[in-house]
């Protein structure tokens, strides 16, 4: 009975473990095919980039990056048998953010209503990254001082979580020694595991992760459900860990229940600070917390924020940049938020650089201002208001182009399809940057700004897919070439993509893949890019094998990608803290390929490699670089990781998980003591999401000691200079298991050597010539006018070489490479160019125009230097140096500008030449014609401008239904109608871009008659002088007429005239329906309906009803004895005698003007007259004597009829706005 009773619970035992036994079994078992066909182009980004997402995908749009390091992405295909009805791709793209920001992961899961899970973590290094679909479960982070989000939702980076572990407890504890077997020894090398899985938010699919601070305990994450159909986060939970993340706390009741949180931010400078954001479309708020988390502080805001900028030095300053473009600024940590500018384009804005710029509180900004077109702001974050603005660039820029990056700032100007770009040293004035003359950039993107210098990724004329590398001097304005071809791709949102890496903790070396023959090999170079050499292969595979790879027909390729995220490792990796170790990805043979990938190391900086795994594996640093952890990089389950204590030659197996792991990422705390590394991943697609902490403390025996480290030599193929010094380098000798102390020395010692011709490269203007040696290219003349011989009397002459950067060599006491002072010999001047700082030609009016002078050839010291502006003013400097920084001079009129520069010393003279056009904008135009012009004579039409213009504006004359327009530079043209009827003229004035326009209608008859009106001094009081006002007095004026004398309407127009007093013209117009073969009655006919009009206008007849008792009498002012051009050839008797009469009186007045003075008992009171000067002198050369017409002087628009009708009686229409204003009616009208 007691041994049946012991069968069966044996059987019952195994009964109710065998589906978990199973479950075990089946992970362990079940292989999966790796990936492949992967990609590593290398993505150049801004310090500051900015991530904009559109539903399911991120566009990056950045052209800088903020370190040397230039960072990439990778791709990475493949399936897996047993999980492709769980893994359905991740296509978003992510950038990775520096140290403010919080890291995301982001998956896709099947059956579920929300598409993307994400998870980050706040990391402290300072990189950027793009991922595009590195396998279909991938992780990517971002991360940066300032934090982007998308409007429709975050997916920064993507994994796959679980849901359920149904049987699996929600903590595990476990040791290293209970997965290799109880009689294991306590001081053999072991890890502490524990995991932890959150429970209860198995809905959410995004998280954020954030590990605070250095040496601290406190882990935060933020989960949340976002609905992607609606496009906005539903649910969040704020979970904390206090122990490193063996257990976590829900914090809901703390920050709100209600509270839907969208973002967490963590201050770089002060990881206790918490902000997180709430969710706008359910509230708009930001939380605070100083504590860590342990508690939170909520305060409204009134704008949605898109990404956060912290301060590099000061904790509580923050820049928040919002939805509609604009910038606000907070001085105490978020409570209090205060707008700094709008129309800011997203991602251009960048604190001050602490020592560089005065104010601590400096914000540069980039402002649009129109398409295309931005403008440079300086200001300080609470007092940007447009008095406290600087506009230090002159001019405008391409929108997008501002970078502000260590001690430079650059910019990028287009004109005529060629950019040219500009740069700031030490917050100096822009320069001009200045690459080798028939390089002729269509591209060019900074890759990095470290150690005082430029390095530049250039795309020359001739180049299609690839870019060639360009580094400066330390001013950044002369580059020479270091590298052609460089291997470059684009992103997924047009970002530019370039092999190349520098290695951490090594000055002066880099790698980088260069297109040879449609090849791609990877090249390294150890003197900043001025020798560049294949990378050798190791002599052994992983298994021991012997490799016949001889350079240069075999060589290692490496991928060139930094981490994608904080989570993977990347392709290749390098640490400061471990000078000399680089692992990487590759493959060995004629070119990079993207299979039969390895992992490859090297212990010297690259001098040999050696291949540790056959597979691709993720690679971290630990214990401050002393050891190395490796992960299988694949889409299958593990539970073992791979740890080596002697830089790689011998690697130990251990568990960290009983039931095999879909690793999504890991998470370590950088420079840290507490040998703390947390795995996050799920067990199975409906497992909820599992955090392992692993202690890797147990791999370690005590801490090291001096016994314990050795020295190696830093070299280059034997050679012991590099960058002009002999380093040696200390590190921990391979095998021991101690502990390496955080801030011991990892340079033993250094000396200077002597310099040699590989511590200088070509200078610029210089060529490598095949020998090795450097010599001036064809285009560049060595003998010209030196930049140092502007000061004194002798100057530093290049001898075609100048020093690396950052090279610590000694000069001999005669180096041949050195620049050689000299004096400056007389010279006369040649090649003197004059131009304006933004190479534009045009220039508005009042605006500040800098003239920059540029002189080829010629003695500076002893070279003065005029310039003569155009507008009568002159100034003379007494050598060139004087106008380094440019010449400004601001133009009051506007007019086109003969702008002349001359230098002259005594051995000669050159001058150069420049036309400057300065504008204003048109405001409005008129249009003044007659309304009614004779048959095949000439009409004078003038097109007034306001403000008034001097031959820069272009009027186009469009007359009925012509094909082309009548262009003309002056505002008058005359014209000739062959059409009888209404013909309509429309003139249309061009200044830059803007363009106006006015019409009228002429009729045009064969003759017709005409007589001046006048009105009742009360229309005056009701005239508000508006075309539309004197269209309907005209209308109701005409239809008096006709019902005075039964003339048809049709054969009367009248005109009013702009301005008081109210006056008009009428005019009467022979009937269309007599014939033209009874000209001369027609004639009569006209004379007959003038003389009816005469005698009703003088008897007061002609009236009309204004408003309810105001009545306006019209009379006549004077017949006119011609209309506004002659109506016939002969004129009428009575007309010829009063012309008589007319001069006679003229006469007599001159006669009595003149003798006035000698008649005592005549007084007559004249007006002096004096014919106004031109309002623009003439568009070359003017002079003080000549006057201006101020804008203030020009004449109303109620003026300007009276002057048309002066102007008749002078012969017909000029230019009105040269003419005296009169208030007086002429006593006849006459062309």
């Amino acid at each position: 009975m007691t041994l049946w009773s012991f069968w069966s619970c044996f059987l019952l035992a195994c009964i109710q473990l065998y589906p978990f036994h199973l479950k075990l079994g089946a992970r362990a078992e079940i292989t999966f095919p790796r990936l492949a066909n992967r990609f590593y182009p290398l993505e150049v980004t801004s310090p500051k980039a900015r991530v904009i997402r559109k539903s399911a995908e991120i566009q990056v749009s950045l052209k800088v990056s903020d370190r040397n390091e230039v960072f990439n992405r990778s791709e990475t295909e493949g399936t897996a048998a047993a999980r492709s009805t769980y893994e359905q791709g991740v296509k978003n793209e992510t950038l990775i953010r520096n140290d403010t920001a919080v890291n995301y992961f982001n998956l896709k899961i099947p059956n579920k209503k929300c598409d993307n899970i994400s998870i980050g973590v706040t990391e402290a290094s300072k990189r950027t990254f793009s991922i595009r679909e590195k396998r279909k479960r991938s992780v990517g982070v971002s991360y940066n001082e300032n934090l982007d989000r998308s409007i429709t939702g975050e997916a920064q980076s993507s994994v796959e979580s679980v849901q359920g572990a149904s049987n699996f407890r929600s903590e595990y504890r476990r040791t290293g020694e209970e997965s290799r077997g109880s009689n294991a020894r306590q001081s053999e090398p072991h890890l502490d595991t524990s995991t932890f899985a959150l429970s209860g938010d198995s809905a959410h699919n995004q998280a954020m992760v954030h590990w605070s601070g250095q040496n601290s305990s406190v882990i935060l994450i933020l989960t949340k459900l976002y609905d992607f159909n609606l496009g906005a986060v539903t649910e969040s939970s704020l979970w904390r860990s206090t122990d490193y993340g063996s257990t976590y706390t829900k914090l809901n009741d703390k920050v709100g229940s209600r509270t839907v949180l969208s973002y967490l931010y963590v201050c770089p400078t002060n990881k206790q600070k918490i902000l997180m954001l709430s969710d706008p479309e359910v509230e708009s708020a930001v939380l605070i917390s100083s504590d860590e988390g342990a508690s939170f502080a909520k305060y409204p805001i009134n704008f949605n924020v898109l990404s956060l900028l912290f301060h590099p030095a000061q904790e509580n300053w923050i820049l928040a940049y919002s939805h509609d473009y604009k910038l606000y600024s907070s001085m105490n940590f978020g409570k209090e938020w205060q707008l700094v500018h709008e129309n800011v384009m997203p991602g251009r804005f960048y604190w001050a650089v602490m020592g560089l710029d005065r104010e601590s509180d400096v914000v540069h900004i980039e402002t649009r201002i129109a398409k295309g077109r931005a403008q440079y702001v300086k200001c300080r974050a609470q007092r940007c208001t447009e008095g406290n603005r600087q506009y230090l660039f002159p001019g405008h820029v391409d929108t997008n182009s501002l970078v502000v990056q260590d001690e430079y700032v650059f910019t990028q100007v287009t004109k005529s399809g060629r950019a040219s770009y500009f740069v700031s040293y030490m917050r100096e004035s822009f320069r001009q940057m200045k690459l080798p003359k028939y390089c002729l950039p269509k591209d060019m993107h900074i890759i990095s700004t470290d150690e005082k210098q430029v390095f530049a990724a250039v795309q020359e004329w001739n180049q299609n897919n690839t870019y060639s590398l360009y580094i400066s001097d330390s001013p950044g304005v002369y580059f020479i070439l270091s590298l052609e071809n460089l291997r470059t791709s684009r992103g997924p949102a047009g970002n530019l993509l370039v092999d190349f890496y520098k290695v951490e903790g090594i000055n002066g070396m880099y790698l980088a893949n260069k297109i040879v023959d449609n090849l791609i090999k990877t090249f390294i170079t150890y003197n900043k890019g001025q020798t560049w050499a294949l990378l050798p292969a190791p002599t052994t595979d992983v298994s021991g094998n012997n490799l016949h790879c001889i350079l240069p027909f075999c060589s290692l390729h490496l991928h060139l990608e930094m981490s994608e995220n904080p989570y993977t490792s990347g392709p290749i990796t390098s640490k400061k803290s471990v000078p000399g170790i680089i692992v990487a990805t590759g493959n060995i043979g004629t070119e990079l390929s993207s299979t039969n990938l390895g992992m490859f190391i090297t212990s010297d900086a690259g001098n040999s490699w050696r291949q540790i795994f056959d597979e691709e594996y993720n690679i971290w640093f630990l214990d401050n670089g002393g050891a190395l952890l490796a992960v299988l990089h694949a889409t299958t389950p593990i539970r073992q990781i791979w740890i080596s204590l002697d830089e790689g030659k011998k690697w130990d197996r251990h568990s960290f998980s009983l039931v095999p792991l879909y690793v999504d990422g890991v998470l370590m705390e950088p420079e840290s003591d507490n040998h703390i590394i947390t795995f996050f991943g799920h067990f199975s697609h409906r497992s909820e999401w599992q955090l392992i902490k692993i202690d890797y403390k147990g791999l370690f025996s005590r801490r090291c000691m001096d016994g314990d480290y050795q020295t190696w030599y830093l070299h280059n193929k034997g050679e012991l200079c590099v960058m002009g010094e002999k380093q040696i380098y200390m590190k921990r000798r391979p095998g021991n298991r101690c502990m390496l102390a955080q801030d011991y020395s990892r340079i033993y010692s250094s000396e200077p050597c002597l310099c040699t011709a590989y511590d200088f490269e070509c200078d610029y203007g210089w060529e490598r010539q095949a020998d090795g040696k450097c010599s001036p290219a064809f285009w560049f003349n060595p003998n010209g006018v030196a930049k140092s011989c502007s000061s004194s009397q002798s100057f530093l002459n290049s001898t075609g070489y100048r020093k690396v950067l950052s090279n610590n060599c000694k000069e001999r006491g005669r180096n041949v490479y050195s620049p050689k002072r000299v004096a400056c010999h007389p010279r006369a001047p040649q090649g003197l160019h004059l131009s304006t700082s933004h190479g534009e030609l045009s220039a508005t009016i009042g605006s500040n125009v800098t003239f920059m002078i540029h002189l080829d050839n010629g003695e500076s010291p002893s070279t003065s230097i005029q310039l003569d502006f155009g507008d009568g003013i002159k100034i003379t400097y007494s050598n060139l140096s004087r106008t380094e920084n440019g010449i400004k001079h601001i133009y009051r009129t506007t007019g086109i500008y003969r702008v002349m520069a001359s230098a002259e010393n005594s051995l000669g003279s050159d001058s150069s030449t420049l036309f400057l056009h300065i504008t204003s904008p048109v405001d409005r135009v008129y249009l003044s014609v007659p309304i009614v012009a004779v048959r095949e004579k000439a009409a004078n039409l003038t097109a007034v401008v306001w403000p008034s213009h001097t031959r820069t504006l272009t009027f186009f004359w469009w007359f009925e239904n012509s094909s082309e327009p009548i262009i003309t530079l002056e505002g008058s043209i005359s014209h000739m109608f062959l059409r009888e009827g209404k013909n309509k003229v429309t003139v249309q004035v061009a200044s830059g871009g803007t363009v106006l326009e006015d019409s009228k209608v002429i009729t045009v008859k064969e003759f017709f008659r005409s007589l001046l009106l006048s009105f009742s001094p009360a229309l005056d009081e009701h005239n508000p002088d508006i075309p539309e006002w004197r269209e309907d007095i005209g209308r109701v004026v005409r239809t008096a007429l006709s019902q005075v004398s039964g003339v048809s309407e049709n054969q009367l127009m009248v005109s009013l005239y702009p301005g008081l007093p109210t006056t008009a013209e009428l005019f009467i117009l022979p009937d269309e329906q007599m014939s033209s073969e009874h000209k001369k009655r027609s004639e009569e006919a006209l004379d007959t309906i003038l003389d009816i009009y005469v005698t009703a206008l003088n008897k007061g007849l002609v009236q009309f009803e204004l408003k309810a008792n105001i009545r306006i009498v019209v009379y006549m002012t004077q017949q006119t004895l011609a209309p506004l051009v002659d109506s016939n050839a002969i004129h009428s008797g009575s007309a010829m005698l009063m012309l008589i009469s007319v001069v006679f009186v003229g006469i007599a007045a001159f006669f009595i003007y003149k003798f006035k003075r000698k008649i005592p008992w005549i007084h007559v009171e004249t007006e002096d007259r004096h014919e106004k000067d031109p309002e623009v002198i003439s568009t070359v050369g003017q002079n003080d004597a000549m006057s201006k017409v101020k804008l203030s002087e020009f004449p109303s628009q109620k003026e300007l009829m009276e002057k048309e009708l002066e102007g008749r009686s002078r012969g017909g229409f000029g230019r009105s706005m040269e003419r005296i204003v009169t208030r007086e009616f002429p006593n006849c009208t006459n062309v």
